[in-house]
């Protein structure tokens, strides 16, 4: 059983751990609401919303999400940053 630290200081940042995902792109048309896949490189939500525009040439509003992944680690002083070096 691990203790509970109470007031330790901790580091949160994008998650850069081997097998960790990048980041996750989307777009959603802001005329229909119809999207594009998630994907994790840009290009293929960005091919996605000019093919929908140019299928539907009044549709030219898109909302883009893009979910990125975190993690906290010990940081200098926590009694926890010597098990993460």
């Amino acid at each position: 059983m691990r203790s509970v630290i109470k007031l330790a200081d901790w580091i949160l940042g994008i998650d850069r751990t081997a097998g960790a995902s990048g980041p996750i792109f989307e777009l959603a048309c802001t005329t229909c609401g119809e999207g594009s896949q998630a994907s994790d490189s840009k290009t293929d939500p960005e091919l996605w919303a000019l093919g929908h525009t140019g299928r539907n040439t009044d549709h030219r509003s898109f909302r883009a999400t893009t979910t990125a992944f975190f993690r906290t680690v010990p940081a200098p002083g926590n009694p926890l940053h010597r098990e993460e070096s």
